[in-house]
């Protein structure tokens, strides 16, 4: 419970993580240490797992070691995959960037190498972000805003969240992690209510097969086949989650400095990489 509140704080905008304070990203080689991931997602045109991280943009790459994208060490508070080599994020500058202290919605055509500024500079720090049904869903502050092309914005509901997932068949359909439970909108966030009898989850994701994955606080997994309702638990991540997504067969979660991986729905992880 300890963590989904503190996850709700730094979302709702009273704990920031300061550019360029406490830890680092070393590289040695090709390898980079994980510090503060706050999104994760899968370029759909190579497969490839990148998470938008405390220090920067780590690219994971189906073969070889991962390494830091484009050399900003951004503060990557949001971070979503639209499409082939093309990101949104939001967050934070780096050390010796300069800009605003909150950079608004970026977007990247580049896989990440370059940014250019799409909306909200100086006013958003989108600490969820997701892109789904050719909207673009950012949690700021404590409100849920909704954008048609990332550039003219909609509030929709007040509600601090740690995390939403956007039923990938329906746009209507949103699921939100609170401190006081698992909220669900079936207008496209104008409402949210609680789910009864939902255990309290940190992070949520759809999966391509339907299934709805949540991990609690602590990282046990819980999967839901029909929207939230009614949840089974799986396996367990192997800790506090920070960051969770799906993609094909694949649940990809970041855990304490690592990134780990299931291929059966949730019931088994392994290691995809740890920071040294």
């Amino acid at each position: 419970m300890g963590r989904l509140v503190a996850a709700i704080a730094v979302a709702a905008g009273a704990v920031a993580c300061a550019s360029g304070g406490g830890g680092s990203a070393s590289s040695a080689g090709n390898s980079v240490q994980l510090a503060h991931v706050h999104g994760l997602g899968v370029d759909p045109g190579t497969g490839e797992l990148y998470a938008g991280s405390h220090y920067g943009l780590i690219r994971f790459p189906q073969r070889g070691e991962p390494g830091r994208v484009g050399g900003l060490v951004q503060d990557f508070m949001g971070f979503a995959v639209v499409g082939p080599n093309h990101f949104l994020a939001s967050g934070h500058p780096g050390a010796g960037q300069g800009g605003p202290s909150k950079v608004g919605l970026i977007e990247s055509t580049d896989g990440g190498r370059s940014w250019r500024t799409l909306s909200l500079a100086g006013q958003a720090d989108f600490h969820t972000l997701k892109a789904s049904h050719g909207l673009v869903f950012g949690s700021n502050a404590g409100q849920l805003m909704v954008s048609k092309d990332g550039r003219a914005w909609e509030t929709r509901a007040r509600i601090a969240m740690a995390d939403l997932a956007i039923n990938p068949k329906d746009a209507e359909m949103l699921l939100a992690t609170t401190q006081q439970g698992l909220a669900r909108s079936t207008d496209g966030g104008q409402n949210f209510g609680l789910v009864a009898g939902a255990p309290l989850l940190q992070l949520l994701t759809w999966t391509d097969t339907g299934d709805l994955v949540g991990i609690t606080p602590e990282g046990t997994v819980q999967v839901s086949s029909d929207g939230g309702t009614t949840w089974s638990q799986r396996g367990s991540a192997g800790g506090a989650p920070e960051a969770l997504t799906a993609s094909g067969n694949q649940i990809y979660a970041a855990v304490e400095g690592k990134i780990v991986s299931s291929d059966d729905g949730g019931s088994t992880f392994k290691t995809r990489y740890e920071g040294s």
